[in-house]
């Protein structure tokens, strides 16, 4: 995969922390990523081979459950570094927006994730 997975928004607020929180993760995310992206040539060379619908669609949900295991580690590792370091921050400064911020920023990403 040569593509590199970027945030809706890339604007971080001042002080924002240089790494994600998936950073450690980084190499598994990659790993699992190319798998996936091994199994979406799996199915399209399933549907130029006429393959059996039900069959094709097996794998399309294999590949959703897998993307939906990505979108929760992201999240998970999210809440576990940008939510508390942003906590962390707000407790420092006296701001509670920045907090807030993250949550909503998290609150939204979940509802794109359940659309």
């Amino acid at each position: 995969m040569t593509q590199e997975i970027t945030p809706a928004s890339t604007d971080a607020p001042a002080g924002a922390p240089t790494t994600h929180g998936y950073s450690g993760e980084k190499d598994a995310y990659l790993k699992r990523l190319r798998r996936i992206e091994g199994q979406v040539r799996g199915i399209a060379r399933m549907v130029d081979e006429e393959k059996y619908c039900i069959d094709i669609l097996t794998q399309v949900a294999a590949i959703n459950k897998a993307l939906h295991a990505v979108s929760l580690g992201l999240l998970e590792d999210h809440i576990a570094h940008c939510v508390v370091d942003a906590a962390q921050e707000s407790q420092a400064t006296g701001n509670p927006d920045l907090v807030q911020d993250k949550v909503q920023e998290a609150a939204a990403a979940i509802g794109r994730l359940l659309r």
